[in-house]
């Protein structure tokens, strides 16, 4: 048997339909996000436009110290499990930092925002009787992953839809446990969910809440609690669950509840039990950038970033740029046809110095390809100036549809 051939057959036909991944090699430079070295074709310097690390903390002094510092304080790696030997003092300090943020009682670190979902989701399920989960139709591949893996009842229901909410809940038993899992901002459209309608639901038919504001957690709210904050809901929602790897600008995953419901978590999920702690200096660091973000400093860059999306949008929308309107900071350029979305990609790398990347099939449905560009307070006027007429050129040297005014 001729594995690599197998191997092959199903890469050339993801190649042929324009959806096989190509990874930048890029370098940071610390202290000029967003500006990047270039270790592939094109520019030496790229600025990326497409980056997670919303506000820049990845790049922040004050967390790269206190990263420093723990790291000649405690070495590199956690030690263990946090069973058998990686419970370190900074990650107890971060867990208190996070439930603080939520309003919650307790939280618990997982490895990333991926594992915390899944792990969280599939014990849930798996370990509350005669459970159903109830799962929004646009929610993220980790909490898909996480309910298929609880092999416990499912429901789907219309994204940010209310009323079917309500049509799957009221089939169910009243007395059986209910789990109603939806993210605050869809990465993707950059929508964002109607919390307090969605609470309504759940509360009138006895179910949890399960909430991911992994795109939102630093972002929004007085303090960056999230979307959950900015709308004054987190005492509604049962469990909020977030990542370090974005707007915290360092790596890991979260959640955060009741004191009984996280031990819980922590109790049974397997993808707790079973894997390394965090090392305590990405512990730090995130700590650091959580308290930073809570005070005037993360007001500041919140308003800074939220300014520089709606020049954004203003400037795309005078050059008939089509974007998806959304009250997010998630700004996606429909392209809809997945060569085209990557021959945009490489030509904006190799002949402007713009990375973004190609949003394809299956992060996104076929037919809905997209660039998706993500602003941050360290992204100037000129960096928005020169994107916008790099995309005006492209647009018509490639004969793209566009925008009406």
């Amino acid at each position: 048997m001729d594995y690599d051939a197998l191997f092959r057959s199903q890469l050339d036909a993801l190649r042929d339909e324009g959806n096989y991944r190509v990874f930048a090699e890029l370098e940071r430079s610390r202290g000029a996000y967003p500006r990047a070295k270039n270790h592939g074709a094109g520019a030496d310097e790229v600025t990326v436009w497409c980056s997670n690390d919303y506000l820049g903390m990845g790049q922040n002094a004050e967390v790269l110290g206190a990263m420093h510092t723990a790291l000649d304080e405690c070495g590199a790696g956690a030690g263990g499990t946090r069973n058998i030997s990686g419970t370190n003092h900074a990650h107890v300090l971060l867990e208190r930092e996070l439930a603080d943020l939520h309003g919650k009682d307790a939280a618990l670190l997982f490895t990333s925002g991926y594992v915390s979902n899944w792990a969280a989701l599939s014990t849930l399920g798996a370990r509350l009787p005669g459970c159903t989960i109830l799962s929004d139709a646009y929610n993220h591949a980790s909490m898909i992953e996480g309910i298929r893996h609880a092999r416990c009842d499912k429901r789907i229901w219309a994204h940010n839809d209310p009323r079917d909410l309500e049509r799957k809940l009221a089939d169910l038993d009243p007395d059986a446990p209910k789990v109603v899992a939806f993210e605050s901002v869809y990465s993707m459209d950059g929508d964002i969910a109607p919390i307090a309608e969605i609470c309504d639901v759940a509360e009138r038919y006895g179910a949890m809440t399960y909430l991911d504001e992994v795109h939102a957690a630093g972002l929004y709210g007085q303090r960056g609690g999230g979307i959950a904050e900015r709308e004054g809901l987190m005492d509604r929602v049962t469990l909020i669950e977030g990542t370090l790897g974005k707007a915290f600008g360092v790596v890991g995953g979260y959640i955060t509840g009741s004191a009984e419901l996280v031990d819980f978590i922590r109790s049974f999920a397997s993808g707790f039990i079973f894997t390394t702690a965090l090392p305590p200096s990405v512990a730090a660091g995130a700590t650091a950038s959580i308290k930073l973000l809570k005070g005037e400093e993360g007001v500041a860059l919140r308003a800074r970033q939220r300014a520089q999306v709606e020049k954004l949008r203003a400037a795309l929308d005078r050059a008939g740029i089509p974007h998806l309107d959304n009250p997010s900071h998630i700004v996606p350029v429909m392209v809809k046809d997945p060569v085209k979305c990557k021959m945009l990609s490489d030509i904006l790398m190799e002949d402007w110095g713009i990375y973004v990347q190609p949003i394809n099939y299956p992060t996104v449905p076929k037919g809905t390809e997209r660039l998706r560009f993500t602003p941050s307070p360290l992204h100037t006027d000129a960096d928005i100036e020169h994107l916008v007429d790099a995309l005006h050129a492209l647009w018509s040297q490639c004969a793209l549809a566009r925008a009406v005014a």
